[in-house]
């Protein structure tokens, strides 16, 4: 997870600029980084409900359950970054 960077009174247009290429950077990469965890979570969901073909056993469907509550974790995680590196633009 990127933080954003803080502009510093001394660091002039340059590095101003500089640091918000880095944040807009930061905010694209950790936006895919939610979309994909987001995608994953829906998948794992679907294998938790046991509507995944071949993986509908008791043991597929409790890994389905825990992989769709680590994504969402992981989701917010990057969300929540994505945000921090937006409003540091």
């Amino acid at each position: 997870m990127s933080a954003p960077n803080v502009d510093k009174p001394n660091e002039g247009l340059v590095g101003q600029l500089g640091n918000s290429i880095k944040n807009a950077g930061n905010y694209l990469s950790e936006t895919v980084q939610g979309k994909t965890a987001e995608a994953s979570k829906e998948g794992n969901k679907e294998q938790a409900k046991g509507n995944v073909p071949g993986q509908d056993s008791i043991s597929d469907r409790a890994s389905g359950a825990l992989g769709a509550a680590s994504d969402k974790l992981d989701q917010h995680k990057h969300d929540a970054s994505a945000k921090a590196n937006k409003e540091g633009i």
